[in-house]
């Protein structure tokens, strides 16, 4: 087996129409429009309509994309109910990837109709932040916030989560970063998503596997690592030691290099302007300590290793949530308050072939790598036969 194409890395299997990302010259693209001027000039919910659309909306259009998102932020009172029989010490990310999926069990969709799916679409955009918050407040014996429907999308869930308005400038950050998290092509959620969505499964089941995906620590689970991180190093004086102590064990540095960009991820200095801002703000230290971790980082794999490795959008988010007081373990859910904009827009694409058509169904090739007993297979040998292993 060619051990370069191992986990699907540089392997081509769908087109798009959604994102590209330009791994060399550190640029993603959302429908043809670059990250770094969406974050200057959009905001999220005109963002989840391009990509959704594969436009960006007119003023009536953007209108009503915002009034039917706020109708939708609503969770079944049942859902919530359901959520009080949970144990309180529950990951966030399971609680969401249950919660999701059994939304389908409220809102039906037909398969036949492109039109349902947009509408299936809205409410997943629209119930994520609600299910985070409500689950989050019912953990910690708290009264859930019924949604604001006069709040934009990053103000509500602040709003839910805290029971405050929120700050405009903290609001516009939040804004900023769902901007950045909303979509990123083929990563490991979304191709879950498009995966379950080409068996003809209903978005929710799509979502509810590339939330999966997204819990693991080497994908949307990374922030949380850089936090636990940032926290362990605890002052500037640490960095250096702790980082040259990781590297000279072999550790990873969270935060740190990415599969696709081989110079700086756009998100991340985007993300590195807002976490200096929001320290500025707080008075915070964890802006100067995570750009410490990562001058010391980028200096000693290039001189130990000889490696070139840049920050990736986990680096910074780590700290800009940190700072806006969101809890730690709430940072992956937050990335999927975002990443389930472009989730639903691949779903959609995925199942109606908006783009070059392929194979109904992905069934990529397996290398059997196990053994063989003879031309015939293994003989099967009976239960009563059979030897008890040894005890060393």
């Amino acid at each position: 087996m060619d051990t370069k194409n191992i986990g699907l890395r540089d392997i081509e299997v769908a087109d798009t129409r959604i994102s590209d990302i330009d791994g060399e010259r550190g640029k993603l693209i959302y429908r043809g429009y670059d990250i770094l001027d969406l974050t200057k000039n959009s905001n999220f919910e005109e963002t989840a309509y391009l990509l959704l659309h594969d436009r960006l909306p007119s003023k009536t259009e953007l209108d009503d994309f915002r009034a039917r998102l706020a109708d939708a932020r609503l969770i079944p009172t049942h859902m919530q109910e359901n959520m009080g029989n949970w144990r309180k010490d529950a990951d966030p990310m399971d609680a969401l990837q249950a919660f999701v999926a059994a939304l389908g069990g409220y809102y039906d969709e037909e398969f036949s109709s492109k039109n349902a799916s947009y509408d299936r679409a809205i409410n997943l955009i629209a119930k994520v932040p609600t299910i985070v918050v409500s689950w989050e407040r019912i953990r910690n014996n708290k009264k859930i916030i019924n949604p604001d429907p006069k709040l934009s999308h990053a103000a509500n869930f602040l709003y839910m989560l805290t029971g405050e308005k929120p700050d405009p400038e903290i609001e516009k950050v939040l804004d900023v970063c769902l901007i950045l998290h909303a979509d990123h092509s083929f990563n490991a959620s979304t191709f879950a998503a498009r995966q379950v969505a080409s068996t003809r499964a209903h978005m929710f089941s799509a979502a509810s596997a590339a939330i999966g995906a997204l819990s693991g620590e080497l994908h949307g689970g990374a922030n949380y690592e850089v936090m636990k991180m940032l926290l362990e190093i605890q002052t500037m004086d640490n960095v250096e030691p702790w980082i040259i102590e990781q590297i000279e064990k072999g550790n990873r540095i969270m935060g740190m290099g990415h599969a696709v960009y081989k110079t700086f991820d756009p998100r991340a200095l985007v993300l590195k302007e807002l976490s200096k801002k929001l320290a500025k703000k707080t008075g915070q230290p964890w802006y100067d300590i995570t750009e410490k971790v990562e001058h010391v980082t980028i200096r000693e794999m290039k001189n130990r290793k000889g490696i070139d490795i840049y920050p990736n959008v986990d680096l910074y988010s780590a700290s800009v949530y940190y700072m806006m007081g969101i809890p730690m373990d709430l940072n992956t859910p937050l990335f999927a308050v975002s990443r389930c904009a472009g989730w639903a827009a691949h779903i959609i694409e995925e199942k109606f072939a908006e783009a070059a058509p392929k194979p109904a169904l992905y069934r990529p090739k397996a290398s059997y790598v196990g053994k063989y007993c003879g031309p015939e297979g293994c003989k099967y040998t009976p239960l009563d036969l059979r030897p008890e292993p040894q005890v060393s």
